[in-house]
């Protein structure tokens, strides 16, 4: 199930309001397609987003997927762990295999994201 206190993409990426902070990571419907994750590119911290852009890219033993930027900022915080232990994203989708956290320059843009029930919805409709 998808926590509730958290928004979600249609690409399957969730962020976690913090203040202005936006802490975001994959789905476990996103780490399930993928397979076992073996690999992590970070974003540079201090780096500029807009909504929708790559954030990340996560290589698996099946495929290599994105991390897309739910809001726009700066990129204030990476996940370093992954880097050497990418599989925490398998593990811990929602706590320890988050990606990055951004600034966000108008927390607002995660009004137009989904709730968790709707989320589940998106997942169930395949």
């Amino acid at each position: 199930m998808a926590p509730k206190d958290r928004k979600y993409t249609q690409d399957h990426e969730w962020a976690l309001q913090e203040g202005n902070t936006i802490r975001v990571g994959l789905t476990d419907h996103a780490q399930k397609q993928l397979g076992d994750i073996v690999f992590v590119e970070l974003p540079e911290p201090g780096s500029k987003v807009s909504k929708g852009d790559q954030l990340a890219t996560v290589e698996s033993v099946k495929a290599v997927g994105e991390v897309l930027a739910p809001v726009s900022g700066e990129v204030t915080e990476v996940n370093d762990a992954l880097e050497g232990d990418p599989a925490l994203m398998n593990k811990s989708p929602f706590e320890d295999g988050w990606v990055a956290a951004i600034q966000a320059d108008d927390p607002s843009e995660l009004e137009d994201l989904m709730d968790a029930a709707d989320y589940e919805k998106l997942i169930e409709e395949g």
